[in-house]
């Protein structure tokens, strides 16, 4: 399978923002984005105009590397979003967040998406009792979603937790951090979802 082994942050630079792909790196001083907020590459500082079509293809690829998820896959959740009833921007934002390996992560299993998809292939996290290593597996209301026993005393899954936990997890679980586990009370509304996306412009982009 495809898989970009390049500098993440250089991945945040080019998208103009931070997508949270390091771990705590994002949130202190060190971040690349604060520190150089201009584009990658010899001509970085002098972004010239972006078209309508760039800017529809800039925002489907920040969300795409946010979630972590290859180009086919993100059509494949698109297509599945608008054979969905409701927005589809906001059905598919809903589908992406809903990831198992995304929930991890809200849920402080992994520091990253990245650590949290890692966590869920090593069949360290429990649906409902049992065993998932699928990242894309899609939760829903009322799962449970906890640590396997066995995998409860790693350090970096303990301190991904607390950290987590003092940033505040979702409205939308309720976490024990005490048992490592949660439960998915509903599906995430839109407002719990990353308020500085725009998925209206790649519904447009997939319409034309």
């Amino acid at each position: 399978m495809a898989k970009y082994t390049g500098p993440s942050c250089r991945l945040c630079r080019r998208e103009g923002g931070k997508l949270f792909l390091k771990g705590e790196k994002c949130f202190s001083d060190k971040c690349p984005v604060s520190i150089r907020a201009y584009a990658p590459g010899q001509h970085g500082q002098r972004r010239g105009r972006v078209s309508e079509y760039g800017g529809q293809l800039r925002e489907k690829q920040k969300i795409r590397r946010i979630y972590g998820v290859l180009e086919g896959q993100f059509r494949r959740y698109f297509e599945r979003a608008s054979q969905t009833r409701g927005v589809t921007g906001e059905t598919l934002l809903r589908l992406l967040e809903l990831r198992l390996d995304n929930v991890a992560y809200r849920l402080g299993f992994g520091s990253s998406r990245a650590e949290a998809r890692q966590v869920v292939r090593h069949g360290h996290v429990l649906v409902n009792g049992r065993r998932v290593d699928i990242p894309s597996y899609q939760v829903r209301a009322g799962d449970m979603v906890s640590v396997a026993e066995s995998a409860r005393q790693h350090v970096r899954i303990v301190a991904a937790v607390e950290a987590a936990g003092g940033r505040g997890f979702p409205e939308w679980v309720s976490m024990d951090a005490a048992t490592l586990s949660a439960t998915i009370k509903a599906v995430p509304a839109r407002e719990d979802i990353a308020p500085d996306l725009n998925e209206q412009v790649v519904v447009e982009l997939y319409s034309k």
